[in-house]
């Protein structure tokens, strides 16, 4: 729904703390890794330029670092640690529940009993250099609702041991984000979130329940930056080019024609006031609700300086949303 006043670039966080209304999500700087032979990484990456790009963000004014323990194999966290460290002013989130092998770059299975989530912490701990993590999120976007108590009391535990600051859920299930909404500590879920899926019984749940909607997918793996055409394809150890069941945005590592043509529809209206396409999709966002932090991906300076660039301009304004919902027939 879109709120009736400005919305404001800032959110405040579980621990009191106001930061902008735009973190970065660091699955791409992870690198490479496999289930078998099928690609769940973006492809090659620089280090380097990862670190460089980190610490640009920051330097603009970032201070929501988002990961996960699989991505690269861990290699992700190992980067983020590298560029950041124990700052006690960034804040720092990782995701437990499916295990890989560094060495391998192989995917080992999903997990969520204590022993797995116990060492998955210490592990991210050392791997991002932190003393605590800031916030933990659990990754099995569609685990057992009953089965997920346990794993909620795993993490309370860890919250009472000073292991980890606050929990959340990354789930695409209202049902599942509105669990354990009454537990202390519980302060936000992550979703998928874009111009193209909405997903308003998800912000109702985030919104009565006052939790933080942690936007993944905020540019629908890069088809909302524009950059991509009918013919471009995407590199051989690119997870856009598998043959996975929620990989909707590209079929055979291209953009896929639906959503092409609802591009198209709203290309316009995105990039009004001189937005870029990107900055229009993070806009839209955060003209939704005010409960939203986008988590676009970046692997280079430019593309943290576009990212952070929407900032400055702002949420949407209401006759702009009204007419994107239109022209996708959205409700």
């Amino acid at each position: 729904m879109l709120t009736k006043t400005a919305t404001p670039k800032t959110i405040t966080l579980w621990n009191g703390r106001e930061i902008p209304r735009l973190g970065m999500g660091c699955w791409a700087i992870g690198g490479p890794f496999f289930a078998g032979d099928t690609p769940l990484g973006w492809g090659e990456v620089d280090d380097d330029e990862s670190v460089e790009a980190i610490r640009r963000a920051i330097e603009l004014g970032i201070r929501f670092f988002d990961t996960a323990s699989n991505y690269g194999a861990g290699h992700s966290e190992e980067v983020l640690g590298r560029a950041i460290g124990n700052r006690d002013d960034i804040v720092v989130a990782t995701k437990f529940g499916f295990a890989t092998d560094p060495q391998t770059k192989q995917a080992t299975g999903a997990f969520a009993d204590e022993a797995f989530i116990r060492r998955s912490v210490e592990t991210s701990l050392r791997s991002l250099r932190r003393d605590r993590l800031d916030l933990l999120q659990f990754h099995i976007n569609d685990f057992p609702l009953e089965q997920s108590d346990a794993v909620f009391d795993v993490l309370e535990a860890l919250r009472a041991e000073g292991k980890i600051g606050a929990f959340g859920w990354s789930t695409d299930s209202p049902d599942r984000a509105a669990r354990h909404a009454g537990r202390q500590g519980y302060v936000s879920v992550q979703h998928t979130m874009n111009v193209f899926e909405p997903v308003p019984e998800m912000i109702a749940v985030i919104e009565r329940q006052g939790l933080i909607s942690i936007n993944r997918g905020p540019l629908a793996m890069g088809l909302l930056t524009g950059k991509f055409t009918a013919d471009k394809a995407v590199g051989a150890k690119d997870v856009r080019g598998a043959a996975l069941d929620w990989m909707v945005y590209f079929k055979d590592g291209r953009m896929a024609p639906e959503f092409a043509a609802r591009l198209d529809a709203v290309r316009d209206l995105l990039t009004s006031g001189g937005r870029t396409l990107t900055q229009g999709a993070l806009a839209w966002l955060w003209a939704k609700s005010p409960r939203t932090l986008p988590i676009p991906g970046f692997r280079t300076f430019a593309q943290v300086e576009e990212n952070v660039g929407a900032l400055e301009k702002g949420p949407l304004p209401a006759d702009i949303m009204a007419a994107i919902d239109a022209a996708l027939g959205h409700q």
